[in-house]
C-alpha cells in the first residue's frame, strides 16, 4: 500500500490514527449505549476480526477501554487492564470529551496513568464525542 493511500485510510477510518494492525486481538472494556460505533467497526475492519468483550479469557495485544467518570475509579480499572495484556500491549483508554456526560478531567487521566505505572505516549481526538490516551507499561 502507499502512503498516499495509508492517508487516505487514516482520513476515512479514525481507527486507522490508533495504530492497530491485523490480527490483533482487541479486547474491549467499558462497552455501552454512548459508545462510537464508527470508532469500533473502523477497528474491526483494520484487526480483520471482531472486538472480544470482558468475558474473552486470554490476554490481548490490545486493551479498548471507555471509561466515563461514573464508572468507578479509574486507577484500579486501568489495573485490572494491564492484567489482560500480551507483554508490550497497549491500552487506549477512551474518554468522553470537554462538555460531554461522564468527562474526565486529562490530570486525573494522567494521574490515574501513573499511579497504576502507566506512560502516556499519545493523546488524540478518535471520535465526536471521545478522546484517546494511548498508555503502554514501562519497558522492563
Amino acid at each position: 500500500m502507499s502512503a498516499t493511500a495509508d492517508h487516505a485510510e487514516e482520513r476515512t477510518n479514525p481507527a486507522g490514527r490508533l495504530g492497530f494492525e491485523p490480527g490483533q486481538v482487541v479486547q474491549e472494556i467499558g462497552y455501552d449505549d454512548d459508545v462510537d460505533h464508527d470508532l469500533r467497526e473502523g477497528i474491526e475492519s483494520l484487526i480483520g476480526q471482531d472486538l472480544v468483550d470482558e468475558d474473552y479469557d486470554d490476554v490481548a495485544d490490545v486493551v479498548l477501554l471507555w471509561f466515563r467518570d461514573e464508572d468507578g475509579d479509574l486507577t484500579d480499572a486501568l489495573v485490572d487492564a494491564i492484567g489482560l495484556l500480551e507483554d508490550g500491549g497497549v491500552i487506549w483508554l477512551l474518554v468522553p470529551k470537554t462538555g460531554r456526560d461522564g468527562y474526565i478531567e486529562p490530570s486525573d487521566v494522567s494521574e490515574a496513568a501513573q499511579t497504576a505505572g502507566l506512560s502516556q505516549t499519545k493523546s488524540i481526538s478518535v471520535a465526536k464525542d471521545w478522546t484517546g490516551a494511548r498508555l503502554v507499561a514501562p519497558k522492563r
